[in-house]
């Protein structure tokens, strides 16, 4: 752990070393929580932010590229539904319950 030096006012002190002692802390340990608050604060901006503009980048290569999903880019139904395997695990489970 690093340690940090920070000058505040007496009124300041004061009033941390207060709610410290109400919270059952120490100044210390308030002002790490404050600090990982805020540290944690900051990188859920940071995310948004490069979610936000990652989006605007999709959204914009389908407007270049003319509109949303087009006919061409679907799957044939075949493709999304493999029938041949989801026949084969039937029959696998029919088998089983046959056996027992």
């Amino acid at each position: 752990m690093r340690n940090i030096t920070v000058s505040v006012d007496k009124e300041t002190h004061r009033m941390a070393r207060i709610l410290a002692a109400e919270a059952g802390t120490s100044v210390s340990s308030s002002t790490l929580e404050c600090l990982k608050i805020i540290a944690e604060s900051r990188t859920s901006d940071e995310r948004f932010e490069r979610l936000r503009r990652l989006q605007d980048e999709v959204l914009e290569a389908m407007r270049v590229r003319g509109g949303g999903l087009r006919s061409a880019d679907r799957l044939p139904r075949a493709a999304l539904y493999d029938r041949g395997a989801l026949g084969r695990e039937r029959e696998t489970h029919s088998r089983r319950d046959a056996l027992r």
